[in-house]
């Protein structure tokens, strides 16, 4: 089946401190996201600094090739905010003001009971003949206006709050039936395989033109990214599905999802299971029961964490016996074992996971190397074992790969018991 050709859209995300680094453009991704699930193709996102001719000449550029332009940032109030102006320029659209977004900008400030200075009035002036798309939870409205060829201009606020709400609420509905088509992603997640490989089992799908087949590497996991295009929803989700399932079938050693990262399947395992599960953590500093407790409904699953960096809590809060951290040390299978046994026992939960190493990046005082971690999951009948040596001394990749870690020690004890 071949898919009607899709709108082609691209992203201008603008401001001098992403270039710096100073900030995450997360703003691409959400938009990405949004406009791939809408069935609009973004064929490029790019990013430029405060300086209007720069902005003109990409902006333009981008017009010249896609249907759809989106901008993100440069709306505010101060004299470097020149989206807006750069780009009526460029279409030679005169600014006008919006009467309505002025009496917001005065009760928004009225509200906050601070003082409305003039320059935030500057806001309030919008390419003429657009359509305003009002900011609920900020001052800098957005808007939405059609090139007398036909394409879409749309510019957004650069803070994310006021962005993601403003384009799902305001933009999205105006952008809807943009598209003669569906784009339809999967992401077919695995654990204990490095991409290289993942690739060289998928090889035979990696040349597949629609859907395409992608391999991609995360800190201590890989996947692959199955992505179809057809007329419809349930076209494009009908080409996946076989792939999808050939591809389960050759990797399913290491599967443990399609779609749903670590956290959200253990999460979900704990809910269909009816259990609960506690965690132990010494290098991963609490890092584990985070990445649970940043979902939603992890309070029906998850009730205690114990963060034991000293030997001396390791002893009081989970009950690991001074002969264990004397003869075997605290990062040993050993205390890992222990510490996983007394999370149990101390919480009541039905499983617990422990993780304990040396994040680095250097020995810490031990004689183990920076990146050796050990693990431990128990549900009481039965208890795994884990560890790592990452051979770095690079402490954010290591606590974050000991996290998930820990995390596929629950998948894995779920899945058996």
């Amino acid at each position: 089946m071949q898919a009607r050709e899709l709108k082609i859209c691209e992203i201008l995300t603008v401001g001098t401190e992403l270039l710096l680094g100073e900030i995450l453009n997360t703003n691409a991704r959400f938009l990405c996201k949004e406009l791939a699930a809408m069935g609009i193709g973004v064929q490029r996102v790019l990013t430029v600094g405060d300086n209007p001719a720069r902005l003109r000449e990409d902006f333009l550029q981008a017009l010249g090739r896609s249907d759809i332009v989106l901008c993100s940032g440069g709306l505010g109030p101060t004299p470097d905010d020149l989206t807006k102006e750069v780009v009526c320029e460029a279409l030679g659209l005169p600014l006008a003001e919006d009467a309505a977004q002025r009496q917001a900008i005065k009760a928004f400030f009225a509200r906050h009971g601070a003082p409305c200075s003039n320059n935030n009035f500057k806001q309030a002036l919008v390419p003429q003949g657009c359509t305003v798309l009002y900011n609920e939870n900020g001052t800098a409205p957005g808007c939405c206006l059609r090139t007398d060829e036909g394409k879409i201009v749309a510019l957004l606020p650069g803070p994310p709050r006021e962005l993601q709400p403003m384009f799902i609420g305001a933009l999205r509905p105006l952008l809807r039936g943009k598209s003669s088509g569906a784009i339809v992603s999967h992401h077919l997640r695995t654990y204990g395989i490095g991409e290289s490989r993942l690739a060289a089992l998928a090889a035979p799908w990696l040349a597949c033109q629609n859907p395409t087949v992608a391999p991609y590497a995360k800190d201590g996991e890989a996947y692959l990214r199955i992505t179809a295009a057809a007329p419809t929803n349930e076209a494009a989700e009908a080409l996946c599905a076989p792939v999808l399932a050939e591809l389960q079938n050759l990797l399913k050693a290491f599967v443990y999802s399609v779609d749903k990262n670590l956290s959200a399947s253990v999460l979900h395992l704990l809910k269909s299971q009816a259990k609960t599960i506690s965690f132990a953590e010494s290098c991963t500093g609490g890092a584990v029961a985070k990445s649970l407790t940043d979902l939603p409904g992890a309070s029906e699953v998850f009730g205690y964490g114990f963060v034991c960096y000293a030997n001396e809590a390791k002893q009081r809060l989970l009950g690991v016996a001074p002969t264990t951290l004397a003869t075997h040390g605290a990062v040993s299978a050993e205390c890992a074992e222990a510490m996983a046994h007394g999370a149990r026992a101390q919480s009541g939960a039905d499983l617990a996971v422990s993780v304990t190493g040396v994040a680095g990046p250097s020995a810490q005082g031990t004689n183990k190397p920076a990146g050796l971690v050990y693990l431990a999951a128990t549900n009481g009948n039965q208890t795994l074992h884990r560890q790592l040596n990452t051979g770095r001394d690079d402490r954010d990749y290591n606590r974050t790969v000991a996290t998930k870690a820990a995390l596929h020690l629950a998948w894995q004890l779920l899945t058996i018991s």
